[in-house]
């Protein structure tokens, strides 16, 4: 009785670890709208996890020691996937297809987490999991695309967006597979960010730094660099992480449904966008799908 307690202690401190992350990963949107109007994604992208490199090098006290030179392959995998190929994928999928529907498409990283996760670590899935993906996708597009009249398809970005998807659901079981080696999750997320950021390097070199040096210090662009860096990298990707290696990758990936709608809700309550009747409707189809894709067989 007293080891079901402690698992299912263990249980509810990585389904809060994966709803809190959800949570910041959410409100981003607002954080680097404003962002945008004056650097590059490429120059956040930079910042956010070099920021991120920074603080969790300081709290991990120094550089993650490799236990074998065949985990560097691992660790290199996790930083390609989970920061340079998704969020570079994501952000050139914005100019091909509208913000919304590469929403809903991102949001189908779950499904590639779980058949990743079935292929490599031969995790089972249940009924219950599909029937929450139908619902939640369901959900997911009807508050997304609420109000969109016409919606441009090109294949360019569609395919970016299920490929930022999939590479997600690498990341997501690369993580659990370097959790399962015994590495601590603060200097592991810090070893990935450094990664992440040497891969980053070649389109950083193209693209150049066109932002003036003075906007690097202003005080409201600095906050947001810092709140991506600090919570939405830095904290964010340890808690993430680490709600992986306690509920495994398929289990927590279920919480990114949520991530639009926290987006909706966020911009209805900072921006000030509104809420229409299809949206709340399709609020709570995710939140349906996300307890139907939770549950067990």
């Amino acid at each position: 009785m007293e080891e079901q307690r402690q698992t299912g202690g263990h249980a509810l401190q990585g389904h809060a670890l994966a709803a809190f992350t959800e949570l910041v990963w959410g409100t981003t949107f607002v954080a680097t709208k404003v962002l945008l109007r004056t650097f590059t994604p490429l120059e956040i992208m930079i910042a956010r996890f070099a920021l991120g490199f920074l603080a969790l090098l300081l709290a991990g006290r120094g550089l993650l020691r490799v236990q074998k030179w065949s985990h560097e392959g691992l660790l290199a995998l996790a930083g390609l996937t989970g920061v340079t190929l998704y969020f570079l994928m994501e952000n050139i999928a914005l100019t091909y297809i509208s913000a919304s529907l590469v929403g809903v498409i991102v949001a189908a990283a779950p499904l590639f987490t779980a058949l990743v996760a079935a292929l490599v670590l031969r995790e089972r899935l249940s009924r219950w999991f599909f029937l929450g993906f139908v619902c939640a996708m369901t959900g997911v597009a009807m508050a997304s695309l609420a109000g969109v009249r016409t919606l441009h398809l090109d294949l360019r970005g569609v395919l970016l967006g299920v490929g930022a998807a999939l590479v997600w659901g690498i990341y997501s079981v690369t993580v659990r597979r370097l959790g399962e080696l015994g590495y601590q999750t603060v200097p592991l997320t810090c070893r990935i960010f450094g990664y992440g950021l040497l891969f980053l390097l070649p389109p950083a070199l193209y693209e150049g730094f066109p932002a003036p040096a003075a906007a690097w210090t202003e005080p409201r662009l600095l906050a947001g660099l810092l709140f991506l860096g600090l919570l939405a990298s830095a904290t964010c990707f340890v808690t993430w992480n680490r709600a992986v290696q306690i509920l495994g990758p398929v289990r927590t990936s279920v919480y990114i449904y949520a991530t639009p709608i926290i987006t909706i809700v966020s911009s209805a309550l900072v921006l000030h966008e509104t809420m229409t009747p299809a949206m709340w409707v399709g609020t709570a189809l995710t939140l349906v799908g996300l307890v139907l894709s939770e549950r067990r067989a």
